[in-house]
């Protein structure tokens, strides 16, 4: 069956090349899109189910509609701080049992948080899946929180700012940026929290925002893997059918972006930098919510723009101009609200940012100027249709596709048929969409510069004037 499954993903890939020149329905009806189901409990959850049955295993998600981008204000990183407490007690689970007993099981967990959404997953073999869907019901009403718990893993949070922030300059850099291009929107704010409000962080926060979010009717239940989708339905009823959803549970409507009509810029000066470095974020779109055809056009843009060694940013700054060891760029389009555009480059020994910077600007005004070739929009579509493909080979990657397009308002039809609509860009399109989104005005520039470890100006963070694209 994994031979037969290969040989599957080359013949599609072989498919997905002649469709460029051909009719693209036939993706329609890949063996993935053809095969999954969807269904809505009484009570609100969504159940997805995609078969896979070439190993006696499956994946399990549960997400929620529910991410940093919705605390309360002043309780920063409360969502990340809530999914490290669901790992501690019910009534029928004592503290810090959960995970151990799906390791004894022979499966593995974990979970995530982003500014959107916040999901628990397991692999397991098939047989455990009742247990592993019994456990994600029991947690999602009837969590317990132990003082001493909270006050342990409070510091763990802590700990994780600090090793994965605060000793990374880089991060800070990003952590500011994001800071300044978002006005008025929560995705300013990391989802790991402000230190200071991370230390203020209490057990009634936590309950009160479990309380707030955590419900079936708040819920995507996913699952992958060895399964029929009738069996996992009757499944899915047994263990979260009988929990009462929550009429707290209400349309997310967040502050939104006015419009942006400044550039801004960050400079950050550290003694850790290593090399100095150069980026850039743009606000564009979210998938979700961009018009039709722009988030396709856009991952076209970037994937040449700034994907790899052959793309346009690599070529000039590094292989022709020498004055950058290492550029690339990359479009996002995977949140709730909106997206964003990253271009970045570190500066080769000796160069100067503001002559990496100018290399930068050179390459997305042509972009804007000039339509790209048909060979290198072909390259790029040729590219997103394999990885497509081949995250049919992936369960947990299936499980992220339809989980994370689900939770953030597209369509199983949408999902599936992405493949589709990239194949329909155009090098108008992706011209279109260079002069529409790469608007200095709706940018921020960050710098990072490595100074002596006794210079006056260490780890300090201050805006510095604009400059002009």
């Amino acid at each position: 069956m994994r031979i037969h499954a290969r040989q599957l993903a080359i013949f599609l890939l072989a498919l997905g090349t002649l469709m460029f020149t051909q009719s693209f329905d036939t993706l329609k009806a890949s063996p993935v899109a053809t095969r999954v189901s969807d269904y809505k409990l009484a009570n609100g959850l969504q159940l997805i189910v995609v078969p896979d049955n070439r190993a006696p295993v499956v994946t399990h998600y549960v997400w929620y509609r529910v991410g940093s981008a919705d605390e309360p204000a002043g309780v920063s990183g409360i969502a990340h701080f809530l999914e490290h407490l669901m790992f501690k007690s019910t009534e029928k689970i004592a503290s810090g049992e959960f995970s151990k007993t799906i390791s004894r099981m022979g499966g593995q967990d974990n979970a995530f948080t982003t500014h959107d959404y916040t999901g628990y997953f397991q692999r397991i073999s098939k047989d455990r899946l009742k247990t592993v869907m019994e456990m994600e019901a029991d947690r999602m009403v009837n969590l317990k929180l132990d003082e001493k718990d909270v006050t342990t893993e409070r510091e763990v949070i802590l700990e994780e700012r600090r090793s994965r922030t605060e000793n990374n300059p880089s991060s800070i850099l990003s952590e500011q940026m994001s800071a300044a291009m978002y006005q008025n929107h929560p995705y300013r704010i990391p989802i790991i929290g402000w230190m200071h409000e991370m230390k203020k962080l209490s057990r009634e926060d936590a309950l009160s925002f479990y309380k707030r979010f955590y419900a079936p009717n708040n819920a995507v239940v996913v699952v992958t893997g060895d399964v029929v989708p009738e069996e996992v339905k009757a499944l899915a009823e047994a263990a979260y059918g009988g929990l009462k959803p929550s009429d707290a549970i209400k349309v997310r409507e967040r502050p939104q972006e006015p419009e942006h009509r400044a550039p801004r810029r960050v400079e950050l000066k550290d003694p850790r930098a290593g090399n100095a470095s150069i980026r850039r974020f743009y606000l564009a779109p979210s998938h979700a919510k961009a018009d039709k055809g722009d988030a396709e056009a856009l991952y076209v843009l970037m994937k040449i723009a700034g994907s790899g060694s052959t793309s346009r940013l690599y070529q000039k700054l590094v292989s022709e101009e020498k004055v950058a060891a290492g550029a690339g760029g990359w479009y996002s389009g995977s949140g709730l609200d909106s997206g964003s555009i990253g271009v970045y480059a570190t500066a080769a020994q000796g160069v100067g940012l503001d002559k990496v910077e100018q290399s930068i600007d050179a390459v997305l005004h042509e972009l804007r100027e000039k339509p790209v070739s048909n060979d290198e929009l072909e390259r790029a579509k040729k590219a997103f249709i394999a990885e497509f493909i081949y995250e049919m080979d992936s369960q947990s990657s299936l499980a992220r596709r339809y989980g994370e397009g689900l939770i953030v308002g597209l369509s199983i039809d949408e999902i599936n048929n992405w493949p589709v609509e990239v194949a329909k860009v155009t090098p108008a399109d992706v011209q279109r969409v260079a002069n529409k989104y790469l608007d200095i005005r709706r940018s921020v520039t960050g710098t990072l510069i490595p100074v002596a470890p006794t210079a006056e100006s260490e780890t300090a963070v201050k805006p510095a004037p604009a400059k002009k694209s």
